[in-house]
């Protein structure tokens, strides 16, 4: 199935609010900002440079699971440090695939070296169910339309 439209066109249907956190943080001070926000990741920045992401994923994982505690691991120890990215052109069905298949929930949009968003899969899943809504009502139009007997 192909969905129409790029990163660009969901990022600007969001707030704009990016929601990040030092890498010298506690993981603690993390999950705290998560259920603040209500989010299930932060960007780790350093400056304004992306350094990593930590998810609620890599709390279970990483944390909770190893019997570490969230008050004395910084965010640096646990964060994904490989973070994949996308750009405003990129298509929502490529994101779509590359999620799926690097198993990530949050992908940090770059545009010129600067994060200027995030697109979850959430965010993406929205979409494909407007696009399908929409072309479900269109052709529903065009049925009664064009049998008027």
């Amino acid at each position: 199935m192909d969905v129409g439209g790029n990163i660009g066109a969901i990022l600007n249907q969001k707030d704009g609010k990016i929601f990040s956190i030092a890498p010298n943080a506690t993981v603690f001070e993390a999950i705290e900002r998560m259920a603040e926000k209500n989010v299930g990741a932060l960007l780790v920045m350093k400056s304004a440079k992306l350094v990593g992401v930590i998810s609620e994923r890599d709390y279970t994982r990483k944390v909770f699971l190893r019997g570490k505690k969230s008050k004395e691991t910084e965010v640096d120890e646990i964060m994904s440090k490989d973070v994949t990215t996308t750009n405003p052109q990129d298509s929502v069905d490529g994101c779509l695939r590359l999620m799926t298949e690097k198993h990530i929930r949050h992908l940090p949009v770059v545009d010129g070296g600067k994060v200027i968003g995030v697109i979850s899969i959430g965010d993406l899943v929205k979409h494909v169910i407007s696009c399908q809504s929409a072309t479900i009502a269109h052709l529903e139009s065009y049925i009664s339309g064009g049998f008027s007997g």
